[in-house]
């Protein structure tokens, strides 16, 4: 199958459609699908991509492993194979891993998730992972027909969480729907309506040195916004007075309380290290026999530590 992804929506496409995905817009995408546009493919976003894809065969290991310890029968059928639809041949997916899983075929997929990003996932077992990665399964279980989709979720470098998307028919038409819709845009060139100020920037980001007449709408929403900018600037000064004389009467506490309850938190956070990798592979690269120690030598010149920030978090629910 083709890898040009402007001739079929794949799995990575659905949240943009379905107006949920934290990266992209329905009008963002149609403009790639058209070829008006090419996404922007980041130095940030190349090396996220490819760390996930070198955690990946670490992240199916420990799901095997993990499924055998609770009693089940895992075995790997197929990986990163690609499916088409068969009766829409343009809806596409690829699939990470297919398991036998106590005799069932099931998809699955593996996310490496940043600490800092784990609140965003549930308990374990549940269906409560990011909406975005769930339409990515339903879609993959549209394409395959299978029941069940296993997501295994490796939080920093230790903590694997198993998840479960079971096969939802009723949400699979609704998504379908919207997917077909999306492609008679991309093929009859009538785009979604724009949503994002993404979308407008790259609509109007010039101008074309017009003067343009103002009606009684578009003076009122020029009011509207005169007044909402004014209410924010008064809030955001608010709000700094306001938290700057908590602290001041928190001084070195760290947690406020009231009858037992938790109010408000100003905890410092833990120092946090960042490893330059080019500057310590750039060391490595000197070391034509390197030992252990030097090693290790080397990544620690290349790593820095920064203070923990200090936030001031009010509490939900203290006041009910």
């Amino acid at each position: 199958m083709s890898d040009d992804r402007s001739q079929f929506i794949g799995g990575s496409d659905v949240a943009a459609i379905l107006g949920i995905s934290p990266w992209k817009s329905p009008y963002q995408l149609y403009l790639e699908k058209i070829g008006a546009s090419v996404e922007d493919a980041t130095q940030e976003k190349q090396r996220i991509f490819a760390r996930g894809k070198r955690w990946e065969p670490v992240v199916v290991e420990m799901l095997i492993d993990e499924l055998e310890h609770r009693g089940h029968e895992a075995g790997i059928i197929n990986r990163n194979a690609r499916y088409a639809d068969h009766e829409r041949r343009f809806l596409r997916s690829e699939i990470d891993l297919e398991l036998l899983l106590d005799g069932e075929h099931v998809n699955g997929e593996m996310k490496t998730v940043h600490p800092f990003a784990a609140k965003e996932w549930g308990e374990p077992g549940s269906d409560d992972i990011p909406l975005h990665y769930a339409a990515q399964c339903m879609h993959g279980l549209m394409v395959t027909g299978k029941r069940l989709c296993i997501v295994a979720a490796l939080i920093g470098a230790d903590d694997l969480r198993i998840h479960q998307i079971e096969r939802d028919d009723e949400t699979i038409a609704a998504m379908r729907a919207r997917e077909l819709e999306f492609w008679r845009r991309v093929q009859e060139h009538d785009p979604p309506d724009p949503l994002t100020a993404a979308d407008i920037r790259w609509l109007y980001g010039k101008d074309a040195g017009e003067v343009m007449d103002a009606d009684d709408e578009l003076l009122a929403l020029c009011r509207d916004l005169t007044a909402a900018k004014a209410i924010e600037k008064q809030a955001a000064k608010s709000i700094e007075s306001l938290e700057t004389r908590l602290k001041l009467a928190m001084g070195n506490a760290a947690i406020l309380q009231h009858e037992g309850r938790n109010v408000a938190t100003w905890k410092t956070n833990k120092e946090s290290t960042r490893t330059d990798w080019r500057q310590a592979f750039e060391i490595l690269q000197k070391l034509t026999q390197a030992s252990a120690e030097e090693i290790v030598s080397s990544i620690r010149k290349a790593t820095t530590t920064a203070a923990g920030n200090r936030p001031l978090l009010l509490k939900k629910g203290w006041d009910k």
